[in-house]
């Protein structure tokens, strides 16, 4: 698959690794292990921190919950779309937050909790940190490819903008 943008790396594929479920995750792992681990991407000048607990998998919480979906976190399943695109938030928070005019940014509150939302349409991927007031929290990330989870999003980016700019 090519990527629309020259910023994004290639998604990384299932069907490179034979099949192998396991050695897909493992492979997807290592990455987020790469890029959030044993690094920490900064964001505004700040190292971000993750949720590690509860360990699933012997496996930290964050990557759960960037490769997975589901209301509930005991529930959630893993999505192959979400997998594939492991390689992604990293360079959005880092690389293409500073350099590219198209990401949308904004905060929003979820649970009385401050988010950041950082948004490329053209790739169609959103990451979003929790602002946790003494550090920033790698929150999640995952594809927005619904029509009505599209429009949700820029209505809220609209309306932060009205509001705070």
């Amino acid at each position: 698959m090519s990527v629309i943008c020259e910023n994004i790396p290639e998604i990384v594929l299932f069907e490179d690794y034979e099949g192998d479920y396991f050695k897909y995750q493992n492979a997807i792992y290592q990455k987020f292990l790469k890029d959030f681990m044993h690094s920490k991407p900064v964001f505004k000048g700040e190292a971000l921190a993750l949720k590690r607990y509860p360990l699933f998998k012997e496996k930290e919480a964050t990557f759960w919950h960037i490769v997975s979906e589901g209301l509930v976190e005991s529930e959630r399943v893993l999505d192959i779309r979400r997998c594939e695109r492991i390689s992604w938030p990293r360079v959005i928070i880092e690389r293409c937050f500073k350099s590219c005019t198209k990401i949308k940014v904004w905060e929003n509150y979820r649970k009385k909790e401050k988010r950041i939302l950082l948004w490329c349409e053209d790739i169609e991927y959103l990451v979003v940190l929790a602002d946790r007031k003494d550090y920033i929290l790698f929150w999640t990330a995952y594809p927005v490819t619904e029509s009505h989870r599209k429009r949700k999003l820029q209505k809220e980016y609209e309306g932060f903008i009205k509001k705070y700019l």
